[in-house]
């Protein structure tokens, strides 16, 4: 398969009263149809500037951004989007929400077909007996499943996931990991998930690229060739040990910190 999604000597600067403040210089990542790229980066490097752009909801000064192998020159309605913040509509029902995206996208799709789609999903994840429940009445696991069923309900060729599960506690991350692994089997996307947790980006990742410190270009690319779901025992293998030695010291080096530093 050739690659989905292109970015393409991408530069970028956010218009500010004390002039451009950039974010991205010359950035190039290229993601495979069907793979999992995982973007790790120091704070504020502009991993989520990159995710607008990549969805359309911005465009670079410089560079371009492809998928499907057109130049993205508008918002895309075959990218779907989940966030750390679930942002479920409390005054609908789970499934209500679920369905909110074919509302928007597929209008004329039937009622019955929409709620059909919608309930395979939560069910997928574990939420089948919930559909009528509202946020509040869920945990916060149980939420962000529910926001990955309605980034997914209208299957999207691409899903950006900007740190879904970062405010999760450490049981319920893994396990939303491993849900992950078991929704790539039962539903084909191509993804990017945007992390500060390398364990995370090990583990669900293809390949995991680093950016370096702002204005951030690509300083690493990582191929993580392991196919299939994978057990979460592989990160305590010795080749995951040594690929998560090799990520943390290209992010001290993309921090700008040295081996000296750290002793200091």
């Amino acid at each position: 398969m050739g690659n989905l999604i292109e970015i393409k000597g991408v530069t970028h600067a956010y218009k500010t009263k004390a002039g451009p403040f950039p974010v991205l210089d010359n950035l190039n990542i290229s993601v495979p149809e069907g793979s999992f790229c995982a973007v790790v980066g120091p704070s504020g490097c502009g991993k989520s500037t990159l995710t607008r752009l990549i969805a359309g909801l911005m465009f670079p000064d410089q560079g371009e951004v492809w998928l499907h192998g057109e130049r993205v020159r508008s918002p895309r309605k075959t990218v779907g989007m989940a966030f750390q913040n679930p942002v479920l509509l409390e005054w609908r029902s789970i499934l209500k929400n679920v369905i909110l995206p074919l509302e928007i996208v597929a209008p004329a799709m039937p009622r019955a077909g929409k709620e059909e789609r919608a309930r395979e999903l939560l069910a997928m994840v574990g939420l089948e007996g919930f559909e009528d429940k509202r946020p509040s009445e869920l945990s916060g696991g149980m939420r962000q499943r529910a926001s990955l069923c309605r980034a997914l309900v209208h299957k999207p060729d691409v899903i950006i996931l900007d740190e879904p599960f970062g405010a999760l506690d450490a049981f319920t991350r893994e396990d939303l990991w491993q849900t992950m692994h078991e929704l790539r089997v039962k539903e084909p996307v191509t993804a990017v998930l945007i992390t500060h947790d390398l364990r995370e980006s090990v583990y669900l990742g293809d390949q995991v690229v680093v950016l370096s410190g702002r204005p951030a270009t690509t300083q690493h690319v990582m191929q993580i060739d392991l196919p299939g779901p994978r057990p979460l025992e592989m990160l305590y293998a010795p080749e995951s040990v040594e690929r998560l030695s090799v990520l943390r010291q290209q992010i001290r080096i993309a921090q700008g910190r040295t081996e000296t530093e750290r002793g200091a």
